[in-house]
């Protein structure tokens, strides 16, 4: 033992050293490198993982009039037709999912979007509803609105697709094709109807969406007690304890898409939805999408139940947006009859005026009325 120790105290020569060289030093560096990695990328998923603030409608419309025109001076400051800011708000909604802090992250192979979770459900979320507004676009054109093929399109397209052509290709030819649409709403293309057509339809595709969300939120609640005093239609799967928290951030993004869709499509339709007397249900419904965006201040989605001491952040959300889902249907129920007796008074301007009182000679037996105009069928 002592000869083995009086070795090991000798200093190595220079053939040892050259022939057995020692790398303990290289994993402090390494490490170091490592730590470092893990740091800026936590940060940057903290950074990413933040949602954006709500835009302003009208100011959006402006700077996406700006990028389309073909001449400023000319294009930019024309009187845009109905539609226009509706168009403008879809556009600045994709434009959203696109360029925010880490771009769009729901397709993400790679460190540190792989490993988000909440940021792509809500962009989820966003994506829903643009591609429900999407299709519900031709519907409230006054013409054949041609060309919206190449939204509705795109935006179907597999929201995790990282291949060529990703995501992002595809929204940008959505974003693309709506920037086409908007430049002909300042000149001689048709805008939206001024009788509001389509608006009912896609306030029930919002309803139907808003009760499907509100069923995965309840379905996140574990006491069934509580569960059965939710409107909700249908009596949902439990939801796996690691999505509550995806379940979550796709109603947020659900709900920030709508209030500013919502924004935008009144701004369109202002007289139509103040004649049905639906404005302030209208206010109220984005009163409800905007409770939606309050701060969370927990750093995780809390799961509590009754009064205890955790909040119940699912229950919270599936309570704001059933209310959203009954203010949805009962704006599109009134647009819908508004619709109906705007049609029956056309038809009804459009028949002939009615022959009472005049006189009328009696057939001749065998033969037929004076007037076989007075006969018409009104159907």
């Amino acid at each position: 033992m002592a000869s083995k120790s009086r070795s090991a105290d000798r200093p190595r020569s220079r053939a040892d050293v050259l022939e057995r060289p020692d790398y303990g030093w290289i994993w402090k560096p390494l490490a170091a490198l490592a730590g470092i990695y893990l740091v800026a990328v936590v940060a940057l998923g903290m950074w990413w993982s933040r949602a954006p603030a709500p835009f302003d409608v009208e100011r959006a419309t402006a700077t996406q009039r700006d990028a389309v025109a073909a001449s400023a001076a000319e294009t930019a400051t024309a009187p845009a037709q109905r539609g226009a800011v509706t168009v403008a708000t879809l556009m600045t909604l994709i434009d959203t999912l696109l360029d925010k802090p880490g771009g769009y992250l729901r397709n993400d192979v790679a460190p540190p979007g792989v490993w988000l979770d909440n940021m792509p459900a809500w962009e989820y979320g966003v994506l829903i509803q643009a591609r429900e507004l999407a299709a519900s676009l031709p519907a409230m054109f006054a013409d054949e609105a041609a060309g919206l093929d190449a939204v509705q399109a795109p935006l179907r397209h597999d929201s995790r697709d990282w291949l060529f052509p990703g995501t992002e290709r595809k929204l940008a030819q959505a974003r693309d094709a709506l920037g086409d649409r908007l430049a002909g709403l300042a000149g001689e293309a048709t805008g939206f109807a001024a009788t509001g057509e389509g608006l009912a339809l896609w306030l029930d595709r919002v309803a139907e969406r808003l009760d499907e969300q509100s069923r995965q939120l309840s379905a996140s609640v574990a006491d069934d007690e509580i569960v059965s005093q939710l409107d909700v239609e249908a009596a949902p799967e439990e939801t796996p304890w690691y999505r509550v928290d995806d379940v979550f951030h796709e109603a947020r993004g659900t709900g920030w898409a709508l209030g500013q869709l919502m924004e935008g499509v009144q701004r369109d339709h202002a007289d139509v939805i103040a004649a049905a007397g639906a404005t302030q249900r209208w206010e109220r419904l984005r009163m409800l999408l905007e409770r939606t965006q309050r701060r969370m201040w927990s750093p995780v989605v809390l799961n509590g139940s009754g009064f205890g001491v955790f909040a119940n952040h699912s229950l919270v959300m599936a309570s704001h947006l059933l209310q959203a889902r009954d203010l949805a249907r009962s704006l599109a129920d009134d647009l819908a009859q508004r619709r109906l007796e705007a049609d029956a008074s056309e038809e009804a301007e459009g028949e002939p005026a009615s022959t009472s009182g005049a006189e009328v000679s009696e057939p001749e037996e065998g033969g037929a009325t004076a007037s076989g105009e007075d006969e018409k069928d009104e159907s």
